[in-house]
């Protein structure tokens, strides 16, 4: 196998193959179910500790606070220390939390816990599609498929653990699946090196724009534009606006769901299994979207569609919820088809792993800010009233501004020229 250098005087060696797509596997599959196995547990696991409808709050609004803050700090991390070394150190604080959490006895270390399965996690999410960008290579699209589909997969299953165990074995249950990853990317990070991509690629693309004949006398970009702010690339910012309010949704749905339906009379076991009907249409989601925004001419109409089944579900929710109750689980499933499709548009929106890289350091955080923020609200409002009424008519309202921005998001082309034609207006 040969080697070749890498910035900082690291080794960057190529991944065979099937390391890749194993590695990827492991790491999506554990994505989803650390958080999601907590949300049908939840009502269990605050009767054990004594805490109330505010703690609920701050336990669901978590995955989005952390993914917020790790995603900002995860670019300079990796670039500092690598991608595949900053993956696995993610995954090592997976694991100690999901192995640790279920046989404390205070609420707030169960808290500083969970915050880190949700910061492994967090880590995961913003560098594994640079990863697959950098070590891709001709199956990228396929690897794609597997961390979007897989990734639904671990949201699937992840509540089903509750119908298996108490409420500390549910959650202890995927302990096992996160050690095998740690294995796994143990032995990616020591193949690797440091392999955090340079942006050469994207740097020979905007000099051959810029000394091209037609390119004009003056039109050249200035020194430095790679490293724009993304704020001045507005694809980039529909599409984070675009994350947040798919994100919001998703972690509302994650951690209230099942509390929707218990109150409307619905027993436990419906809900989790609608719970993990949602991340079963995630599996599917995740498996045809990346291949359709890679073929199709037009992609704005995807987000809109997708945002009135989110509406169309909530409204059941709010109107019928114990009629055909899965039903509005299946409508949401399908809606949630807008996070693999924002996820594959990280990729499809750029050429080169570095501003994949920074597309993704951008979109997650700040889309995560938005998400931290949804599920918080709910659960103060819901400890207050006690009541979805409200709740549920304002996530119908938010799913207009999805479709906006999503269908804005999905235009064609790209950051990087957008990246380019910004430092141009500035010089």
């Amino acid at each position: 196998m040969t080697a070749a250098p890498a910035p900082g005087g690291g080794l960057r060696r190529t991944v065979p193959v099937l390391l890749a797509f194993v590695a990827v596997f492991v790491a999506a599959v554990n994505l989803r179910a650390g958080i999601a196995s907590l949300g049908p547990v939840l009502a269990d696991v605050l009767a054990a500790f004594g805490a109330g409808g505010g703690m609920a709050g701050a336990v669901t609004a978590l995955p989005g606070l952390l993914f917020a803050v790790m995603g900002l700090l995860a670019v300079p991390l990796a670039s500092r220390f690598g991608l595949s070394a900053m993956l696995t150190a993610g995954m090592v604080l997976t694991l100690v939390g999901l192995v640790v959490r279920p046989w404390v006895g205070d609420i707030w270390i169960f808290l500083v816990l969970t915050a880190s399965v949700v910061a492994g996690i967090a880590l995961a999410n913003v560098l594994l599609p640079a990863w697959i960008k950098n070590h891709g290579g001709r199956h990228i699209v396929a690897l794609m498929t597997i961390y979007t589909s897989v990734l639904g997969l671990s949201g699937a299953v992840g509540p089903l653990s509750a119908l298996l165990f108490e409420w500390r074995g549910a959650l202890f249950v995927w302990s096992f699946l996160a050690a095998a990853q740690v294995v796994v990317w143990l032995i990616v990070a020591a193949r690797t090196g440091y392999d955090f991509p340079s942006g050469a690629r994207t740097r020979v693309v905007a000099e051959d724009v810029a000394t091209a004949p037609e390119a004009g006398a003056g039109s050249s970009a200035p020194a430095g534009w790679l490293r724009g702010s993304l704020w001045q690339a507005p694809t980039a910012v529909f599409l984070m606006l675009f994350f947040g309010l798919q994100s919001t949704n998703a972690y509302i749905q994650m951690g209230w769901l099942p509390q929707i339906y218990r109150d409307a009379g619905v027993s436990p076991a419906v809900g989790s299994v609608g719970l993990a009907l949602v991340g079963a249409l995630n599996v599917i989601g995740g498996l045809v979207m990346p291949t359709v925004l890679a073929r199709v001419r037009s992609a704005v109409l995807l987000p809109v569609l997708f945002s009135i089944l989110t509406a169309v579900g909530y409204a059941g929710l709010l109107l019928v919820p114990d009629v055909l109750p899965l039903l509005w689980s299946v409508i949401l499933g399908v809606g949630g088809f807008c996070f693999p499709t924002a996820l594959a548009l990280i990729p499809a929106s750029s050429r080169d792993p570095f501003v994949t890289a920074r597309l993704s350091g951008f979109v997650q955080p700040f889309g995560y800010c938005l998400a931290a923020v949804g599920p918080f609200l709910v659960g103060v409002a819901y400890g207050r009233s006690g009541d979805w009424t409200l709740i549920l008519t304002v996530l119908i309202v938010a799913t207009v501004l999805m479709a906006l921005f999503g269908s804005r998001a999905a235009r064609r082309g790209f950051i990087d020229d957008e990246l380019m034609e910004a430092a141009r207006r500035r010089a």
